[in-house]
């Protein structure tokens, strides 16, 4: 097996697909993550999938076709826009004899390269060793030797595999450990936003669609904000002031399309500034011809994260990149208040309002705090609760969202006067137990376009 190159900056990157030619765009966004991560793309490969081969994905003619191109424009890194099994990485590493990084292995580098925060490097940490975690075997040649041999040296008998691996679950113990303090930790912040009455409004989109630069431009804040994937990972939180009501807006990881497992399971505690939203800015770039795609692929990382209820407001930046007729065409007065697709989840009746701003140039973004102060000042469920005897663990959630402003007891039950957001009574009304609160929330009125 041989020793893998430390350089890994020179990279020919492999594209499969299905039947057809393959997709430009996805194309496009390969080798912006590729160069995200600091690599220099050489050349691109094309491989048509029909029958994935299940040792190395790609078939023995394209394999040969690829080696042939490494050796061509001297690429020392494999990139793979497809999750690898971790067999697959090492016999494709094999055949090629250079190093070999999958999607997820890539996105995971870029995130390790962005994180700034202690609790960020945690989270990317403890996703890089579970990827890692089933790919030791024969990464390198001295994982398969065993201890022993010589004096000073015998041991257990272990290979050096065995203990690699045992001290990795060790540290994958102590990350996962110190990621719930973490998360004890925001959840007190959070809590105290909560008690400060202060609606929360989050940002979220897909990745480089302006989301910092919006940020900055609402909150007067310095986040870092560049043209590029994945250019913030740490949450940012600041106060603002909407028509004279405070607000807390908080700025969060962009999505992706395939967005790894690993990293959505440990940026759960980063992504819960938008699970705990009462309401989400949708930040889509509208100069991007797959900006209905990208919508979709953000709402089906929200619907995994939990956060797929929470009303939106679908904010199109960028428009300043959109040039003549496209411009008037997508961009109709009035910006604000359109009526738009309905919300992920087959939630009927409920539409999303559109506001077209450039947060670079500051176009609409007057529009954007009057929709928002809009859409705060009516976020507010203020009523008498009805509780049963046996309704004890809603009135803990309640009581756990300091939304219980008085409370006697009877026979009966409990009769509280509650206080809390619009989002938090509809996620509490449609849980099994949760039907006495339905009764608070506004009607709907039915979509006639549904």
């Amino acid at each position: 097996m041989f020793e893998r190159s430390r350089k890994g900056e020179h990279a020919l990157l492999i594209q499969p697909h299905a039947g057809g030619p393959p997709d430009e765009a996805e194309l496009e966004e390969f080798a912006e993550l590729a160069r995200s991560a600091g690599a220099t793309v050489a050349t691109l490969v094309t491989a048509r999938l029909d029958r994935p081969n299940p040792a190395t994905l790609i078939g023995s003619g394209k394999l040969e076709e690829v080696k042939a191109a490494c050796e061509a424009s001297g690429a020392d890194l494999v990139l793979v826009n497809h999750p690898l099994t971790p067999g697959q990485e090492r016999n494709l590493e094999k055949a090629l004899e250079r190093r070999v990084v999958d999607r997820t292995g890539l996105i995971l580098d870029i995130f390790a390269q962005r994180a700034r925060s202690a609790d960020g490097k945690l989270q990317v940490e403890l996703a890089q060793l579970k990827h890692m975690a089933t790919r030791l075997v024969r990464g390198w040649t001295h994982l398969e030797r065993q201890r022993g041999g010589s004096i000073g040296l015998r041991g257990p008998g272990e290979t050096q595999l065995e203990t690699d691996r045992r001290l990795l679950q060790k540290r994958v113990d102590m990350l996962q450990k110190r990621l719930e303090k973490v998360e004890v930790q925001r959840t007190q912040m959070r809590r105290a936003r909560v008690r400060s009455e202060m609606p929360r409004i989050a940002l979220v989109g897909y990745t480089n669609a302006g989301k910092s630069t919006l940020f900055n431009a609402l909150s007067g804040a310095e986040a870092y904000a560049a043209d590029q994937l994945f250019a913030t990972l740490d949450p940012t939180v600041r106060r603002i002031v909407l028509q004279g009501m405070p607000v807390v807006v908080a700025d969060t990881v962009g999505f992706v399309r395939d967005l790894p497992h690993e990293l959505v399971a440990a940026f759960r505690s980063t992504l819960s500034e938008a699970r705990e939203a009462d309401l989400l800015l949708h930040v889509i770039d509208a100069a991007d011809p797959l900006r209905e795609e990208r919508i979709g692929q953000v709402d089906a990382v929200l619907s995994e994260i939990g956060a797929g209820d929470i009303p939106q407001l679908l904010v199109y930046n960028k428009i300043d990149r959109i040039e003549g007729a496209q411009a008037r065409r997508d961009a109709p007065e009035p910006a604000a208040g359109d009526a738009g697709p309905p919300l992920p989840g087959g939630t009927v009746g409920v539409a999303r309002e559109r506001v077209w701003i450039s947060a670079r140039d500051g176009l609409g973004l007057d529009l954007l705090r009057e929709a928002l102060a809009a859409r705060v000042a009516q976020r507010r469920i203020v009523g008498e609760l009805a509780l049963p005897a046996d309704a004890g663990r809603l009135r803990a959630r309640l009581h756990a969202l300091d939304a219980v402003r008085g409370e006697s007891h009877d026979e009966h039950g409990w009769r509280l006067q509650v206080d809390l957001s619009e989002a938090d009574a509809a996620r509490l009304a449609a849980q099994p137990d949760g039907a006495v609160l339905r009764p608070l929330l506004p009607e709907v009125e039915a979509d006639p376009t549904l």
